[in-house]
């Protein structure tokens, strides 16, 4: 069954590729982050989908395009406009396992 995304989400910017993943509140317990379902959106190919963590990491242009500026935040964004948020945290983020890191560091 696939958790279909509502409520409160911790998100994340990626500021160069402008990608947002959202993680909702609640829906992946007992799951490894490969495996979390997340909302993620492509502001520039204005693009919205829902897939696995692992979905989105294994994209060719993930892979080859660290390190990442990623911000942290809670609060909501104007996704038409892409306007972004106050971040509560900012990283540099060489690989893939700094990211699992990131996440670990804020509970996710």
């Amino acid at each position: 069954m696939v958790y279909r995304l509502q409520g409160e989400f911790k998100r994340f910017h990626f500021q160069e590729q402008d990608w947002i993943i959202s993680f909702p509140k609640q829906g992946n317990e007992n799951k490894k982050y490969l495996y979390y379902t997340v909302k993620f959106t492509d502001f520039e190919k204005n693009r919205t989908a829902e897939m696995t963590l692992k979905e989105i990491v294994d994209r060719v242009e993930f892979e080859e395009n660290f390190p990442y500026t990623v911000g942290f935040f809670k609060a909501e964004i104007n996704e038409e406009t892409g306007s972004k948020a106050h971040y509560l945290e900012l990283r540099v983020v060489k690989s893939l396992e700094e990211f699992w890191k990131f996440l670990n560091d804020l509970n996710i």
